[in-house]
């Protein structure tokens, strides 16, 4: 038997069938319509421009190969593909450790260079100095490399966020150790007349309370200064038994050697930013530096239990290959390597939304990161309302080789 239909029932088949082949279309379409992408300025569909500043010259010159451990660990990734297709443009310049010549060079990145980022700049005067204008330009100042707590603000600086651990937490590390194993002591203190020392300084007081008495002497010291010499006999003559050594490199090594020289003999408390054995302990001296205390977050290149450690052979392996002429026992080498990596994962977070607000926002959703090279059990958070990646630290103390966690 046949079927016909009325008119209206072929009315509405072709009615029906107009809308399947459209709803195709649109599917197919859709389909093959390519992925959005979103850009600010410094990225294209092969590349993402990333500026810095460093120290390459100047008092705090031996912090430079941070940002020559992180050209080296660019071009490894750009050999292997780079992020998403995009190879990295690392602009990395001297800033000879000066507030206004930092001004200067991160202008030329924003302004000239078009950088969609800066990362890494090192140095609480010169991040100081440049936090305002980055801000107002919501260019981000990504993972910077000091630890004041200023790094941590999201409500008045937005588009800043720091790298280290903060200094009031690595200040509040010793203080709780030294009340504890140490409660009657008399302590002096050895500072950087700048935001560094002084928020390291309140770090300590804050923690003390009101047993913030121990300290009987405070001495700063300045960037431009050639030696610490007369502050470290000021020191001595206090009558002190601890020594809080809050100092650049070049002063800490000094101060650590003078010390011995001079046959005081405290407790010594040495700042994170300090703690390189190339860097630091092996200029003062390794049989000078023995018993020094220190915070660790990262593992160390000299500790031989981590001898067969699988990231530290992949460490000192990208070392021998990308940057041959660094030492590995120089511990910044390694604090750039990290920093790098959380760089990384912050742009892979991105995705092809490489805009900057968004570079801010993968930066505050960092969850349980956690790279190699880190301490066991130390991990990287943020939030939107916490842009402090640690607050976890561990101590250490050198014992003539190498460093040795305690186990208080």
């Amino acid at each position: 038997m046949r079927h016909s239909l009325t008119v209206s029932q072929n009315r509405f088949v072709r009615s029906a069938l107009t809308t399947v082949l459209a709803c195709s279309a649109f599917c197919l379409t859709a389909c093959s319509k390519p992925k959005e992408t979103k850009y600010d300025p410094g990225v294209t569909d092969t590349e993402i421009k990333i500026g810095q500043t460093m120290p390459y010259s100047g008092p705090a010159s031996a912090y430079g190969t941070i940002g020559r451990s992180q050209a080296a660990y660019f071009k490894r990734l750009n050999e292997a593909g780079g992020i998403n297709g995009r190879k990295i443009n690392f602009i990395s310049v001297d800033d000879a450790y000066s507030p206004p010549k930092a001004v200067e060079q991160v202008r030329k990145l924003v302004e000239e260079d078009q950088v969609l980022l800066v990362f890494q700049p090192l140095g609480t005067p010169s991040n100081t100095a440049i936090q305002k204008y980055l801000n107002t330009k919501k260019v981000p100042q990504l993972f910077v490399s000091t630890g004041a707590t200023k790094w941590g603000d999201p409500t008045n600086y937005p588009w800043t966020i720091g790298f280290n651990p903060s200094y009031q937490l690595e200040a509040k590390t010793y203080a709780e150790h030294l009340l504890k194993k140490h409660p009657s002591s008399k302590c002096a203190v050895l500072y950087q007349n700048d935001d560094f020392g002084k928020d390291y300084l309140k770090g300590l007081k804050d923690t003390l309370g009101a047993k913030a008495s121990m300290i009987v002497k405070e001495v700063s010291y300045e960037v431009t200064d050639a030696t610490i010499d007369s502050q470290m006999a000021t020191l001595q003559a206090s009558g002190a038994d601890v020594f809080f050594n809050i100092a650049t490199p070049k002063f800490a090594a000094q101060a650590i050697r003078k010390a011995f020289d001079s046959g005081w003999k405290p407790v010594q408390y040495l700042s994170n930013v300090s703690a390189s054995i190339g860097a630091v302990i092996a200029p003062a001296g390794m049989d000078k530096s023995v018993g020094v205390i220190t915070t660790a977050y990262l593992k160390d290149p000299t500790d031989k239990q981590w001898d067969n450690d699988p990231a530290m052979k992949e460490y000192l392996a990208f070392l021998g290959k990308y940057y041959p002429e660094a030492k590995p026992i120089d511990g910044a080498n390694l604090y750039g390597y990290v920093a790098a990596q959380t760089l990384e994962q912050v742009l892979r977070q991105c995705g092809d939304d490489l805009t900057r607000a968004n570079v801010m926002k993968q930066a505050a959703s960092l969850k349980d990161f956690a790279p190699g090279l880190l301490q066991p059990g130390i991990k990287i958070n943020t939030s939107p309302s916490d842009f402090y990646l640690f607050d976890t630290l561990t101590l250490a103390k050198f014992n003539g080789t190498t460093y040795e966690p305690l186990a208080d």
